[in-house]
């Protein structure tokens, strides 16, 4: 291939003629190039402009997935909190189910600067369930029956386990729910309470010994005694907090699962679920957890009629029940979670939620514990 005096780019034909035939002028080549790169930028710059568009919907979607997926998640614990506490005929329904901790800041939670949320802003909710790998055992002791406001309380080994095999089952740390025998929440003979383990179990006189925080004289915790906050309250007569079991009654460890926000990280504030210690992550970039709760009211027989959002507020006809958790019956959790808050100074976008630089999407469920009593 050479070029001619005209620049024209000649050829020769494969026939072995010798012919030679004109190509395509160095002109028209350059003239097809400038075109092709203008068709190209163009091309490119409508893909840059579209892609950020793009990116916003693919983060919707997956800002949807993982609400679906976290509520999906809370909605299959919900339904079976109290589970595993159905011990035999004479305890017809679970005393407590859930535990509820209700945040209601008096100043604002939300730095607007920063777009960051702190941990009062968020509510916690445990869900009460015992441990199904443990069987339940019934409490014994000196007249046949033990107390808590003591260090130490005492059971029966469970049945077809020798004491040292069924003190082999906890640990320091365990929870322990103490139920009496009447559980069904119609009479005065229902009394519970909780405590956690100070140590490891031991045996002496063919009972299993268990060492814990001491209760108050009706039962009743501080807050580091009870993780999950079911006996905290002993100033309201009627939370059927109790101290003395005996050997028809029972205790039950608990495998509670607790759902919680983790704002250590002020800029991906994350839902978090924690059982036997463990803790995972359920959804990140949450900047609404809010849980509510009807409880039973006796003076009307009904239920309340709005989902109470501070546990402090529960009020049973004219009587007080601040943090009576045995009178709830429906849950109410709702979920606020955004997408990825962008740094890009051109995205100029704005939800009207907290005029933060992400979007957002929120959904909600309304649950009703199967193991709880809807009809007292």
């Amino acid at each position: 291939m050479k070029f001619n005096s005209s620049l024209e780019i000649q050829k020769r034909t494969t026939d072995g003629s010798g012919t030679v035939e004109n190509g395509f002028s160095m002109l028209e080549l350059l003239v097809a190039m400038v075109i092709f790169v203008i068709i190209g930028g163009t091309a490119f710059t409508l893909f840059m402009r579209q892609q950020p568009f793009a990116n916003q919907q693919l983060n919707q979607v997956g800002l949807g997935i993982g609400l679906r997926n976290a509520m999906t998640q809370l909605q299959n614990d919900l339904v079976n909190a109290g589970s595993g506490q159905l011990t035999g005929a004479n305890i017809p329904s679970s005393p407590v189910g859930v535990a509820i901790v209700n945040n209601v800041p008096t100043t604002s939670c939300y730095n607007s600067t920063t777009n960051t949320y702190s941990a009062s802003c968020f509510d916690s909710i445990s869900i009460v369930a015992a441990n199904l790998s443990v069987p339940p055992i019934h409490a014994d002791g000196a007249g046949a029956c033990t107390t808590t406001n003591s260090a130490t309380s005492t059971a029966d080994a469970a049945t077809g386990f020798t004491a040292a095999q069924t003190a082999a089952k906890y640990s320091s740390g365990d929870q322990l729910l103490f139920l009496k025998s009447n559980g069904s929440g119609l009479g005065p003979a229902l009394q519970f309470t909780t405590v956690v383990l100070t140590g490891t179990p031991t045996v002496s006189g063919g009972l299993v010994q268990f060492p814990h925080n001491a209760t108050g004289a009706n039962g009743s915790n501080t807050a580091a005694n009870d993780p999950l906050g079911i006996t905290t309250d002993g100033s309201d007569a009627n939370n059927m907090l109790g101290n003395q079991f005996c050997t028809t009654d029972w205790i039950v460890k608990l495998a509670p699962i607790t759902y919680q926000v983790d704002t250590s990280n002020s800029a991906d504030p994350k839902l978090t679920r924690t059982q036997y210690g463990t803790t995972a992550t359920v959804m990140e970039q949450v900047i609404g957890f809010k849980v509510g709760a009807t409880i039973w009211n006796n003076s009307t027989d009904v239920l309340s009629t709005q989902y109470i959002y501070d546990a402090s507020t529960y009020v049973n006809g004219a009587v007080n029940e601040a943090y009576n958790f045995t009178l709830v019956r429906s849950i109410r959790v709702s979920l606020i979670g955004r997408t990825t808050p962008s740094t890009d100074p051109s995205y100029t976008f704005r939800n009207t939620f907290d005029n933060g630089a992400y979007q957002i999407q929120s959904l909600a469920i309304v649950v009703n514990p199967r193991n709880m009593s809807m009809r007292d």
